[in-house]
């Protein structure tokens, strides 16, 4: 039993180096998120100091994985993925995937009135978007195009090309996210080209 727990101890260093390097943050930016400091998040990751549950929940809430997979516990048979809703900028997301790095899915909620009388504010950064709306209608802005999705409209688009989403009208709006990290590929309908 010893044995066992030793094990899963001193692989749990090298996993959370490989989280962060597929999440691509620095330690510097993963010490000021959980308040850890760097020089433990490196003895951590080099195996040369011992993760307790003060280091492993700030970790685990960082990445927004489950503990369980920090530590690579045994399956318990239950598929479910329990995860939580977070609010950001007025706006309900669910994440609905859990893996570090790759594809990440999420299901948003602009509530009624979110984006009135708000000027949008475009946006764009690395990676592929994939969005599905499920109900009410959605704004959106792609480069100097405006569109409204309606219900069962789909969208793609590479994120360099800069973005906004809003309400179209006085309507709470809902909607599924498929982000790509950059690498990840879609077939894409609209694909930005910067101009030479």
């Amino acid at each position: 039993m010893s044995e066992e727990f030793d094990a899963v101890l001193a692989a749990v260093g090298p996993r959370l180096r490989e989280l962060r390097r597929r999440t691509g943050i620095t330690l510097t930016a993963l010490s000021e998120t959980t308040g850890i400091a760097v020089s433990t998040l490196s003895r951590l990751e080099s195996g040369q100091r011992k993760p307790g549950l003060e280091l492993l929940l700030p970790l685990a809430k960082a990445y927004q994985v489950p503990l369980d997979e920090l530590v690579d516990a045994p399956p318990s048979g239950d598929p479910r993925v329990h995860l939580r809703p977070f609010d950001r900028n007025g706006m309900t997301v669910l994440p609905l995937t859990r893996k570090p790095g790759g594809l990440h899915v999420y299901k948003q909620i602009l509530p009624a009135g979110r984006t009135d009388r708000l000027e949008p504010d475009l946006r764009s950064h690395e990676g592929y978007h994939w969005l599905y709306v499920l109900s009410g209608r959605l704004r959106m802005i792609l480069g100097d195009r405006d569109f409204v999705l309606k219900a069962g409209e789909v969208a793609e688009f590479d994120t360099h090309l800069p973005h906004w989403f809003g309400n179209a009208d006085e309507h709470a709006v809902e909607f599924l996210s498929i982000l790509g990290p950059q690498g990840e590929r879609f077939h894409l309908r609209a694909r930005y080209r910067p101009s030479r």
